[in-house]
């Protein structure tokens, strides 16, 4: 096989459309634009969220609550994708994303009561909820937060 024998495969590419080139195309003359206005003239249309002077939707809708910008939030992980591990194993953010439960840990993780652990697991976490921590001890397990 040579470079020259590569080749997309078909029907993935496509030619694009050639604008104002005659009538018999279906896209001459004012090539889909219409007829005058702002949107036909080049460099002409409005910003993302304008609805031409009406106070936008997202100006119109009451906004609710706190929202921290600079917020990092936890990775989760139920109880239940713990089970992978073997018994006595050490759990932590690392293991976690070696063993494919989690892809990415950016500022910590945090474990949640859903499911049922029936391994003794010491688990290093950032977070627990109180029944996840309660289902780890029960089995005999230990919960370290980080």
């Amino acid at each position: 096989m040579n470079i020259n024998d590569l080749s997309p495969a078909p029907g993935s590419t496509q030619v694009g459309k050639r604008k104002g080139r005659g009538r018999g195309t279906g896209n001459g003359k004012t090539a889909g634009r219409g007829h005058k206005g702002q949107k036909a003239r080049s460099g002409g249309g409005v910003r993302i969220g304008f609805e031409g002077g009406q106070m936008p939707l997202a100006r119109r809708v009451p906004k609710r609550g706190f929202i921290n910008i600079f917020a990092e939030p936890f990775e989760i992980v139920n109880l239940s994708a713990l089970n992978k591990f073997e018994d006595g194993a050490e759990v932590d953010a690392k293991a976690l994303l070696e063993a494919g439960i989690l892809r990415k840990c950016a500022y910590g993780v945090k474990i949640l009561g859903n499911g049922s652990i029936t391994k003794k697991l010491t688990i290093r976490a950032s977070a627990f909820s109180e029944s996840a921590k309660q289902k780890i001890e029960a089995a005999g397990g230990k919960a370290e937060v980080v």
